[in-house]
């Protein structure tokens, strides 16, 4: 039986290396200042915005909220991005995604400064990233590496699967775990035979938004699991396929008819994995860390 795998301590220490990085700044009365934008009123973006403005002050980054409205066209927020690029006492811009329909967001990152792309998304830093130079990559695949890290597993030599090839998460992760010496394969829409290439990883990564997707006959007995996924589910069939009746889960979809879960059937997993990161309370608290990271390396690389 494996083991539910928490990232609370790789994110304290990855949220602890910033604020000592911080305070080295601020001694040379530099202090690290995000800028975030906001455009319109999606609810989970809210919250996002919230938690990463909240994590800034826990640590001596600066933050300022920049909220625009729903009906915000690509030109007022390219006016916003340049504007912010130009302030020298911004070190680091996050434009929240997704952006409304109206809004050529291939542009909007584009038009981000590099050394300011806290996200890690402009071609540029992904051109650094694919190339091995130093640069500032996305939070979420760089997350994930720490935890491995820190699992006390070597990666040199493994094969890791990852499921999904979004540029946000798949791509660069394949890249980061290239670096760590893996033998990697990319699992997609059209991919043959996903489960069977998928039982040969030491290392799964799941990000690529079908809930329960990667369950116990993907997985090789001992493999570590990430689950980068995380899915809404409100179907009540859906729920009763993916969750254990007697569970603290399904008690939660019985009050409030909807629960998240993650790429993973997490409990059919647990039974072939060694560990499994679970959703929520995984790897998003990591992406948050890592952001922070980004912002006081974008600080240093400014200096």
């Amino acid at each position: 039986m494996g083991k539910r795998w928490s990232c609370k301590s790789t994110a304290e220490n990855l949220l602890a290396q910033a604020k000592t990085k911080v305070a080295a700044l601020g001694e040379r009365g530099i202090q690290p200042h995000l800028a975030v934008v906001l455009v319109g009123e999606d609810p989970a973006s809210k919250v996002y915005v919230s938690n990463k403005i909240r994590t800034c002050e826990s640590l001596g980054i600066k933050s300022t909220f920049h909220k625009l409205e729903a009906d915000t066209d690509t030109d007022a927020l390219l006016a916003v991005v340049d504007e912010l690029n130009r302030d020298t006492k911004v070190h680091g811009i996050l434009v929240q995604l997704p952006l409304p329909k109206q809004i050529d967001e291939s542009r909007i990152i584009a038009a981000i400064e590099p050394d300011k792309d806290v996200d890690g998304f402009h071609p540029v830093n992904v051109g650094r990233l694919s190339l091995g130079e130093p640069g500032l990559f996305p939070c979420t695949p760089m997350g994930v590496i720490a935890l491995l890290r820190q699992s006390g597993h070597s990666l040199s030599g493994k094969h890791a699967v990852v499921v999904g090839r979004s540029n946000i998460v798949g791509k660069p992760m394949a890249q980061l775990l290239l670096k760590e010496n893996c033998t990697v394969s990319i699992i997609h829409s059209r991919t043959q035979n996903p489960a069977e290439l998928c039982r040969q990883a030491d290392i799964v990564v799941a990000a690529v938004g079908r809930p329960g997707l990667v369950d116990a006959d993907w997985i090789k007995p001992g493999a570590l699991v990430v689950d980068v996924g995380i899915n809404e589910i409100t179907d009540r069939a859906q729920a009763e396929n993916l969750i254990p009746a007697d569970s603290k889960k399904m008690k939660a979809f019985n009050e409030k008819g909807r629960v998240l879960y993650g790429d993973v059937h997490y409990f059919s997993c647990l039974d072939k994995a060694e560990l499994v990161t679970p959703v929520p309370g995984g790897i998003g608290r990591l992406t948050i860390a890592h952001l922070m990271v980004n912002c006081v390396a974008a600080a240093e690389l400014q200096q």
